[in-house]
C-alpha cells in the first residue's frame, strides 16, 4: 500500500519526494525484525496467543498511520505496523508449514492476493485521505482477530521431525537451519530481484508493456501457489523446491534473449511460486516448527542484501546483469537444494 500511498503523505505532511520512502524502509524494517521476535515468542507461547498479540500490534500500527498528525508519529506508526505485519506473517507460516504443502501454499496464495487487492484499496478509498485505505485495513486485523478467537489457528507440533525422536531432529537442526537460511535468503533475493529490476532491464532492451510484464510476474507467483496448493502435497517439497529452482534459472537464461524476455519473466514467476511455501514444509518435516520464523528472519536479509548486490553488478556491467545474476542466483539454489536433500533424503 505505501508506494500508491506516497502522494497521499507529500499532500499530508509536506514531505519531498525524497524523504516519503522512509515510511515504507520503516514498514519493511519492522516486518523483517518481528520474525526474530517471533521465533523467541514461540519458545514460551501459543500460536494462537502471537497471532493475537501480532494482529493488535498491526490494527495499532495502520492505524497510527492514517491518523498521524505529523511525519515522525507516521513513521513511527508505520514501524508498529510492520512489527505487526511480519508477526501475523511468521506466526501463519510457522503454523501452516507444519501442517505440509497444501495449506501453507494456499496461506501465501491468500498473501498474494492481498498484495494485487491493496493498491486498488488506496485509489478507491484514498481520495479523501490516509484514513480511508488505512482504517481498512486496521478494521480487517480486527475481524481477523474475531475470526482467529472464534476458530483458532492450529498451533505447532512440538516434535519437528517425522522420522526419529524429538532429540535427533533437534541434533540435526542447527546445521539445517544454515542450510535452510541460505535456501530462503536465496529465493527472497530471486523475488526481490525480479520485483525491482525486472521494469528497468526490459526497458533496457527496448520492451514494451514493462510495467504489464511485472504485473504477470506477480501474477504468476500468486497462481503458482495455488496449484501448488491444489496439486503439491503429491509430490515432496523438496522435489518442488528443486524443480521450480530449474525452471526460474532456465528462465533466466532465457531472458537474455530480448525476444524471450518478457514471456520468461512471467513464467519465472510462476515457476517461484511453489518454492517458499514448499521450502517451509519442507523444512518443518526436519527440524521443529517453531525455528520457521528465524528463516523468515533470513530470506528478509536476502531480499534487502542480493537486490542492491544486482544494481551494483548494473552499475559495472550494464543490464545484462540482470538476468546473468538472476540465473546465478536460480543456480545456486537449484545446488543447494540437491545437496540437502542428498544430506537428508525424502522425509
Amino acid at each position: 500500500m505505501y508506494g500508491p500511498a506516497f502522494p497521499l503523505f507529500q499532500a499530508r505532511f509536506g514531505v519531498d519526494t525524497g524523504a516519503v520512502g522512509l515510511i515504507a524502509s520503516v514498514h519493511f524494517l519492522g516486518s523483517a525484525l518481528a520474525p526474530f521476535l517471533v521465533g523467541l515468542a514461540l519458545r514460551r507461547v501459543s500460536v494462537r496467543r502471537a497471532v493475537v498479540v501480532s494482529l493488535l500490534i498491526l490494527a495499532a500500527g495502520v492505524s497510527g498511520v492514517g491518523l498521524a498528525p505529523s511525519w515522525p508519529l507516521a513513521v513511527t506508526a508505520a514501524l508498529v505496523g510492520g512489527l505487526g505485519l511480519g508477526g501475523v506473517s511468521a506466526c501463519l507460516n510457522a503454523a501452516y508449514a507444519a501442517r505440509g504443502t497444501r495449506p501453507v501454499n494456499l496461506v501465501n496464495a491468500v498473501f498474494g492476493v492481498g498484495s494485487m487487492v491493496s493498491p486498488l484499496l488506496v485509489v478507491s478509498l484514498g481520495q479523501a485521505g490516509l484514513e480511508g485505505p488505512f482504517l481498512a485495513v486496521a478494521l480487517t486485523a480486527v475481524l481477523t482477530l474475531a475470526v482467529a478467537r472464534v476458530w483458532g489457528v492450529p498451533d505447532i507440533a512440538s516434535a519437528g521431525g517425522t522420522a526419529g525422536s524429538q532429540d535427533a531432529v533437534t541434533a540435526v537442526a542447527p546445521g539445517l537451519m544454515l542450510v535452510f537460511a541460505l535456501m530462503l535468503a536465496v529465493y527472497v533475493g530471486l523475488e526481490a530481484g525480479y520485483g525491482a529490476w525486472t521494469v528497468r532491464y526490459l526497458d533496457s532492451r527496448g520492451l514494451p508493456g514493462a510495467a504489464l510484464v511485472l504485473s504477470g510476474f506477480w501474477g504468476g507467483i500468486t497462481l503458482g501457489r495455488v496449484l501448488t496448493g491444489m496439486f503439491g502435497p503429491r509430490v515432496h517439497p523438496a522435489s518442488l523446491v528443486i524443480g521450480s529452482a530449474a525452471l526460474v534459472t532456465a528462465c533466466a537464461v532465457a531472458a537474455v534473449v530480448p525476444l524471450f524476455a518478457p514471456g520468461a519473466s512471467i513464467l519465472a514467476g510462476l515457476a517461484l511460486g511453489p518454492v517458499f511455501g514448499s521450502m517451509l514444509a519442507w523444512a518443518s518435516q526436519l527440524m521443529p516448527a517453531r525455528q520457521v520464523p528465524f528463516l523468515l528472519t533470513a530470506g528478509s536479509a536476502g531480499g534487502v542484501l542480493l537486490p542492491f548486490l544486482m544494481g551494483q553488478g548494473v552499475a559495472g556491467f550494464g543490464h545484462l546483469a540482470v538476468p546473468v545474476t538472476l540465473a546465478m542466483l536460480g543456480t545456486v539454489l537449484f545446488l543447494l537444494s540437491v545437496f540437502t536433500l542428498r544430506r537428508t533424503g525424502a522425509a
